[in-house]
């Protein structure tokens, strides 16, 4: 008979039990925010590739730090990290985003679809001739999925600072775009 403390033996399934829950809760946790993390990646790097390496990364940290579940607010957290991550991986060269041609086929016909690509190659392009600290809380508001409060704390600025700097990149946005009608107007003449 092995002379062993029944309690090493009674622990050893426990430990297994409870470390395939932590698996099941990391996994969980990587289902529900994915989405949201990719989201800014993309917003920021301009690159899917690299978006999905922001994102895969974001959730490495989380795990290897062991700490996801001892985070308050997961999605403010994992939002503050993806954008950190992207900011260091965005390269200067990466302005132009290649989005995939199944987001232009809403029936539209070859020349709308044309227009669309183009209108919205220009938009990226005013975006990223943006000074960084309007061009920021834009992207991040532009998601759709983050409150004002959310964008204030992953950025590290009041809510009113953040407010304010939308509301001018929306302004300089508008009039860049007046000013291409403008010049478009000018060039048919």
């Amino acid at each position: 008979m092995l002379n062993t403390p029944s309690s090493e033996i009674e622990d050893e399934p426990v430990e297994k039990q409870s470390e395939e829950g932590a698996q099941r809760s990391f996994a969980s946790l990587v289902e529900r925010h994915s989405q949201l993390v990719y989201r800014i990646a993309l917003a920021v790097t301009r690159n899917p590739q690299d978006a999905e390496d922001v994102t895969q990364e974001a959730f490495l940290q989380l795990y290897r730090g062991n700490r996801w579940e001892q985070v308050e607010d997961e999605r403010g957290y994992l939002a503050r990290v993806a954008w950190r991550l992207a900011v260091r991986r965005r390269k200067p060269g990466n302005m132009e985003l290649e989005l995939p041609a199944q987001l232009y086929s809403h029936a539209a016909s070859p020349e709308e679809s044309a227009m669309d690509r183009e209108l919205e190659a220009w938009m990226h392009g005013a975006i990223d001739r943006l000074p960084e600290k309007l061009r920021q809380p834009l992207a991040l508001a532009a998601l759709g999925e983050l409150k004002l409060v959310e964008v204030a704390k992953i950025l590290g600025l009041p809510e009113g600072t953040v407010r304010r700097r939308i509301f001018t990149a929306r302004q300089k946005l508008r009039q860049m775009l007046e000013e291409q009608k403008g010049g478009s107007h000018e060039q048919r003449k």
